[in-house]
């Protein structure tokens, strides 16, 4: 089996994003402070470098569809869908997360960052799963549009 490289370190980056939030996670209950922004910003780095690899290889070469199954495949979409969504709402949650943060206005980022760390991990383990599906499990199907890729037009 031959993975493809770019979402292979792009889903990596997803993974390092994920890990470094729940080490920041614990070390704010440990109340070391400056430990978790340090960590904070590298797990919004590790983010950032996924996002480039993931947009920058679907405007220049396309995303990959789904090479699974037929019968499967209205689930596939469905379960992207929700990943994509979560994704999305991962992405507003932690730059407002991190802004309240450096903002030092604690209550807001006290509330914010447990509801932002869940959904972040739940964007990551659906990536990850979805970066199987098509790799791993299943050999990819063609690289096309983002439109076509997601539903399959």
């Amino acid at each position: 089996m031959s993975l493809p490289i770019l979402p292979t370190i792009s889903t990596s980056f997803i993974v390092l994003s994920a890990i470094t939030v729940a080490i920041g996670w614990i070390q704010i209950k440990q109340r070391k402070i400056e430990s978790h922004k340090k960590t904070m910003f590298w797990a919004a780095v590790f983010a950032v470098i996924f996002f480039i690899i993931y947009a920058t290889r679907t405007i220049f070469i396309g995303n990959t569809a789904f090479g699974g199954p037929e019968d499967i495949k209205v689930y596939y979409t469905i379960f992207l869908i929700f990943h994509i969504s979560l994704a999305t709402t991962g992405a507003v949650f932690g730059i407002f997360s991190l802004w309240t943060g450096y903002k030092n206005n604690l209550g807001r980022h006290r509330k914010l960052g447990p509801i932002t760390s869940v959904i972040w991990f739940f964007t990551a383990i659906t990536g990850v799963a979805v970066y199987l599906l098509l790799y791993v499990f299943y050999e990819g199907g063609e690289t096309t549009s983002v439109i076509k890729a997601i539903l399959g037009l």
